[in-house]
Order: structure tokens, then C-alpha cells, then sequence
């Protein structure tokens, strides 16, 4: 096993919290590693206008993998109103970090498992036949389009002349949008290309050839969005066709699937979607595992790979004397990297210690006890951070 060096970015919040057990995890779970910190977030947005300083890319550049926390992003104006007085009104734009990773990097592989721990009290419940109650197993892996559709960035607020112009050569935009002033229209765009979808795509069904699942799920909307998602959906059947014929392929369209999720998601296996329905689809499936303190994610690149929870950075809990958070999401991610790493023994190893841990029902996180997350939460009985990070390196 090599000694790698790991990029670890804390960020702000929470996220410094989490990621800090987790490197506990990590070594009792006997990953021989080199952490080397990234600056990343809030403060240095503030302090040096800009949440993604070079230098942190020049760890990744050299490292190649990022273990990452949370972030703390706020709107236009406010961003602006808490930059350093010496900064202000010199034309800087608060902009995503990680947003700005993925584009950077070219992180357009988004994975997004979503399984149930047996035990887990906020797992989704359901009546059955005769008023039983049914925990269905749910076992879904969300292969999320990363870098382009509505978060690639392209978008303007009173459109320059020459992208207006441009609009006015659609038929559907003079028809709707012509009578509108110039001054009064924002337009965000949704751009797809062949070759970035035929990545995710080719990711998803790989994924569900390797690990059995039977189906890829193609969640869009091609009834409607007919040029992006109606690109991804034959694109996705051509392939099914000519290189996966082995594997079921299913159509859903996002608002139907995210009704068919609360009443049969036992059905799902792997989902393939663009940037903004596979983050809107992973969500709803995180909602029937636990939430989002249970819900990790990967964001791989052809040579960077960057590993996180999906969950905010919090920041009123990270104002706690004691830590409340449920640090699994942070945990499960790192196993992403293990896999990531083919340091599957150890990623499996983790795995086992964090379901047994659950299954025993006796350490539970404020979350886990249907509590409103304040500080009186350990008073009640639930377990803190580190607590929860302990009882998983005994069972380890």
C-alpha cells in the first residue's frame, strides 16, 4: 500500500469538523496517507477576495486528490458587504470554490450513492398490503453530469446586443419574449455537448455492469427539453443497444421520478441525469436514506478527483462547544475515495464498522433522534460528532 498525499480541504463550518474525524476514521482504518491542507472558503474569499486561491490548485495539480468539507456561499450582495474594506469596489465576483473546482478540473463525473443502513431510524417507511408498515431496501447510485447544463455558467442579466440578437433568430423567443425589454430579461443557458454525455453515460453503465445492477435509469425531461435531454436519451439508447445490451434501460422524466421515489425506489438501480436533475434526483434519494448527514458524493476527473459530502457548511453549528453534526456523509465520501484509490478492503472495512454501529441502535446522532439541532441535543441523549466517529473506530 503507497503512502499517497492527500489534498484535505476543510473549508468553512461544519465542514471543518467533519473532515477532521474523518482523517480519525481514515488512520485507525489503517490508510497510510500524507495530508497536506488547502485553503478554501469563506475567510479567504473575505480576507484575499477570492475562496479559491492558486495555490490550492497547485495541490491539486500535484496531488491529484481532494478530501473536501463545506463551503459557505451567500448571495451576490451579501458577499460583497463582508469583503476586506481594501478590497471593495474593485470589480470581484463571489463565485462557488467548488463550482470552480469542477469546471477547473474538468470534474464532470458526479457519483452519488444512496443506501440504506439497516437500523437507521429515518429510513423511508411505507404502507403496504393490509396496513403494514414496509422498509423497502433502497440501494441507488446517482451518476450526476458535473460541468455543464444550467450550472455551466453561461448566463447574462440584460443580454449584451449580440447574444440578443442571437435569441431573436429562435422563433419561440419572438414569439414569447420580444415584446419584452432588453433591460428586463435574465437568461441562463443549458448547454449539453455529445462528448461530455457520452462520459456520464458510459460511467453509469460501466458502474452497473461492474456491480450487477440490472437497469440505468436516464432521468431528464425529453418530452420538453427536447434538444438537451432529448440528445442524452438517444444518445443512452444507442449505446444500450450497441455495447450494454445486458442492462435494462429505463426512462423517467424528473418530476414523475421524483413521485415514483416515495412509492417504489426499491426499482432503481443506477440514475443517469444532467447537472441539475441528478443534483435535484440525489437529493430526493438522500431524503429516504437520512438526509443529507448520510449522503456523499465523488467528483472525478480524467486526472483530479475530488471527494465530499453533500450536505451545507452549517456555520451556527460550528459555533457548538461540542459538535453535533452527523459526521457519516464526511465518512462515507472518503470511503468514495478509497474506491477511488482500489483501496476497496479498507473502504469496505469502514463500511461494515459504520452499519454495524447503526444496526446497534444505541449511538445515534441529533438527526438520528428526530431532534431540532441545538446545542441541548447531548442533554437529550444524542451522541456528538466525535462520539459517533468513536463508536465507529471500535467497531474498526
Amino acid at each position: 500500500m503507497n503512502n499517497r498525499t492527500i489534498v484535505t480541504l476543510p473549508g468553512d463550518g461544519i465542514g471543518k469538523i467533519v473532515l477532521t474525524e474523518t482523517l480519525r476514521v481514515l488512520t485507525h482504518a489503517g490508510f497510510n496517507a500524507n495530508y497536506v491542507e488547502g485553503d478554501i472558503g469563506w475567510e479567504f474569499w473575505r480576507r484575499e477576495g477570492n475562496p479559491l486561491p492558486d495555490r490550492t490548485i497547485k495541490l491539486l495539480e500535484e496531488y491529484k486528490i481532494g478530501l473536501f468539507g463545506a463551503i459557505t456561499s451567500k448571495p451576490k450582495d451579501e458577499a460583497l458587504a463582508e469583503l476586506a474594506p481594501e478590497l471593495m469596489n474593485k470589480g470581484l465576483i463571489y463565485s462557488s470554490p467548488i463550482v470552480g473546482l469542477r469546471q477547473y478540473f474538468n470534474l464532470d463525473i458526479c457519483i452519488r450513492p444512496c443506501h440504506t443502513y439497516s437500523g437507521n431510524p429515518l429510513n423511508f417507511i411505507r404502507r403496504g398490503i393490509d396496513e403494514n408498515v414496509e422498509e423497502p431496501e433502497i440501494d441507488v447510485v446517482i451518476f450526476r453530469q458535473n460541468t455543464e447544463g444550467l450550472y455551466g455558467g453561461v448566463e447574462w442579466s440584460n443580454p449584451p446586443d449580440m447574444v440578443y440578437k442571437g435569441l431573436l433568430t429562435h422563433p419561440k423567443f419572438v414569439q414569447n419574449f420580444s415584446h419584452v425589454p432588453k433591460e428586463e430579461l435574465s437568461v441562463s443557458t443549458r448547454i449539453f455537448s455529445k462528448k461530455a454525455t457520452e462520459r456520464i453515460l458510459r460511467a453509469a453503465f460501466n458502474y452497473a455492469r461492474k456491480n450487477c445492477y440490472k437497469s440505468v435509469t436516464v432521468c431528464e425531461k425529453p418530452n420538453v427539453i427536447r434538444e438537451t435531454s432529448g440528445m442524452m436519451y438517444a444518445m443512452a439508447r444507442d449505446l444500450q443497444k450497441n455495447e450494454y445490451k445486458e442492462i435494462e434501460i429505463w426512462n423517467t422524466n424528473i418530476d414523475a421520478q421524483m413521485m415514483w421515489l416515495t412509492k417504489n425506489p426499491e426499482n432503481y438501480g443506477v440514475i443517469v441525469a444532467g447537472n441539475m436533475f441528478g443534483d435535484i434526483v440525489s437529493d430526493g434519494f438522500a431524503g429516504l436514506i437520512g438526509g443529507l448527514g448520510f449522503a456523499s458524493s465523488a467528483n472525478i476527473g480524467k486526472e483530479v478527483a475530488i471527494f465530499e459530502p453533500t450536505h451545507g457548511s452549517a456555520p451556527k453549528y460550528a459555533g457548538y462547544k461540542i459538535p453535533i453534526v452527523n459526521p457519516i456523509a464526511m465518512v462515507e465520501s472518503a470511503c468514495l475515495m478509497l474506491d477511488h484509490l482500489e483501496e476497496n478492503t479498507i473502504s469496505a472495512k469502514i463500511r461494515r464498522s459504520v452499519a454495524s454501529v447503526i444496526n446497534e441502535k444505541k449511538i445515534k446522532t441529533y438527526d438520528m433522534m428526530h431532534l431540532h439541532g441545538a446545542p441541548d441535543v447531548i442533554d437529550k441523549g444524542a451522541a456528538s460528532t466525535t462520539e459517533m466517529v468513536n463508536a465507529i473506530i471500535e467497531r474498526l
